[in-house]
């Protein structure tokens, strides 16, 4: 057992060592910002309030994928990603890890260090992340940080948010204006007039599903440059009927990175 010990202490020293290496913010990474609601920010294997820590090998950790903590300091990341970001609930697998080594085994991250910048919050509307908003301003402080000391390169961001926008039909109606708004917004005051913008077709609702076909068609209507959908539809949920199990986080992870290396992986 001493043996395990001394193995268990390398292995922490190398771990530790690893963090602060890559960590140093002038280390260049190819950076993507996570953002949305609950199914963004994770509840794969998450049930009557307690994540089971099941993690698939499509989302293990990596030194090559970091996060970017609520504190604004680079880590390996690791799941849940977003447990000091969506804070008050319990986070468990989401699509960023799959999303992350995916892209690295497919050797198409531009630098070999992916920065993933998780900034999702469960139970969020659009209208709470509307330019001004509490939301909008952590996700732009939060992306101007992780580009902190030439640190990188944003190279999309990944979207899943809506559910909370099926609870209304004025809501689920005016969907669409607010997000191509949004985007704009996010272009503008990040400074990335052609930034990629990835988003999730919903595939569950808090609403009917009337309200959840409108907002589902409002996100694949959006004809926006650099304006892709991937959908979630059919990918099996947890009991709840509301969010995605752990292996539909995992498709979602791989749908979104197929997506991005489709159409965005000429790193510019």
């Amino acid at each position: 057992s001493n043996m395990f010990k001394l193995l268990t202490w390398f292995s922490m020293l190398f771990v530790a060592g690893s963090t602060l290496v890559l960590g140093q913010n002038n280390t260049a990474k190819d950076i993507f910002i996570l953002a949305g609601q609950s199914n963004m920010a994770g509840r794969g294997g998450v049930n009557q309030g307690k994540w089971d820590g099941n993690i698939p090998p499509e989302c293990k950790p990596k030194r090559s994928i970091l996060r970017f903590t609520a504190n604004l300091d680079w880590e390996v990341a690791r799941e849940p990603l977003h447990v000091d970001i969506d804070v008050g609930k319990v986070c468990g697998v989401g699509p960023g890890m799959a999303f992350a080594n995916e892209i690295i085994r497919s050797h198409r991250s531009g630098t070999g260090i992916i920065g993933l910048v998780p900034c999702a919050v469960g139970g969020t509307s659009i209208n709470k992340w509307g330019k001004g908003s509490r939301l909008y301003g952590q996700l732009v402080k939060r992306a101007n940080a992780a580009l902190k000391d030439g640190g990188g390169t944003i190279r999309a961001i990944l979207w899943y948010q809506g559910e909370s926008d099926t609870l209304n039909k004025d809501d689920a109606e005016t969907y669409k204006g607010k997000m191509v708004k949004l985007i704009e917004d996010l272009r503008l005051d990040l400074n990335l007039p052609s930034l990629p913008f990835i988003q999730v077709a919903l595939a569950s609702g808090e609403g009917t599903n009337t309200n959840i076909e409108m907002v589902r068609k409002a996100q694949m209507g959006i004809k926006m440059k650099n304006v892709k959908c991937v959908d979630a539809k059919g990918l099996p949920l947890n009991a709840d009927n509301l969010h995605l199990t752990t292996m539909s986080e995992v498709k979602l992870g791989l749908k979104l990175a197929y997506a991005f290396l489709l159409s965005f992986s000429h790193f510019h």
